[in-house]
């Protein structure tokens, strides 16, 4: 785990110059997009940002960590919205996706992602390789919430291909939120700064 402003802003250089994005590079160091911004501009744009990091490796090297939370996200939608009311599972790239998958087949719906992409901050589709959100009850999965910029879109573009939105649930919430553009909003765990 890096240790040092100094640290985090090379890695994430290391990975403008890759070609992530700034979205990706939040997404991998799990960081909000204002942090990576601000790293980026190496700290010209104003005042550090306030962030908690969250490391979950231990949990994301092994498939059966993976499912286990995934069991406890499905537990959660149950409990608040029913498994006979939940059609299809949402996963945001990339982190969300192994997670929603976990969800998804522990609740028996259908499954699909919206990937991220270049653009404005949050900016991403639907794909439509998978399950369908039209007409369906949806769950979104994430792993991390900061901002709700990238969550606040999601929900956009399920309610622009006809879907309803009924929850979301990450795995840790950054923010005091308990919903999101009228949505409920569940964390497995809250990380909040004080």
């Amino acid at each position: 785990m890096v240790s040092s402003i100094e640290e985090l802003r090379a890695q994430a250089f290391g990975m403008r110059k890759e070609g992530l994005n700034s979205q990706q590079i939040a997404d991998e160091l799990s960081l909000s997009q204002d942090t990576i911004s601000w790293l980026l501009a190496e700290g010209e744009s104003g005042d550090r940002p306030t962030d908690v990091r969250i490391g979950w490796r231990t949990i994301g090297v092994r498939p059966e960590r993976i499912a286990a939370i995934g069991n406890i996200m499905a537990d959660v939608a149950d409990e608040e919205i029913g498994i006979e009311d939940i059609d299809t599972i949402v996963g945001i790239s990339i982190n969300g996706i192994s997670f929603a998958h976990e969800v998804a087949r522990c609740l028996g719906s259908e499954y699909t992602i919206y990937r991220n992409v270049d653009g404005d901050d949050g900016h991403g589709v639907l794909s439509n390789k998978y399950g369908q959100v039209s007409g369906k009850k949806v769950v979104i999965i994430d792993d991390v919430l900061s901002t709700g910029t990238t969550m606040g879109r999601t929900i956009q573009s399920i309610r622009a291909a006809g879907g309803e939105v009924g929850l979301v649930i990450v795995l840790v919430n950054k923010s005091k939120r308990n919903e999101i553009n009228g949505v409920p909003l569940r964390g497995i765990i809250r990380a909040v700064p004080v």
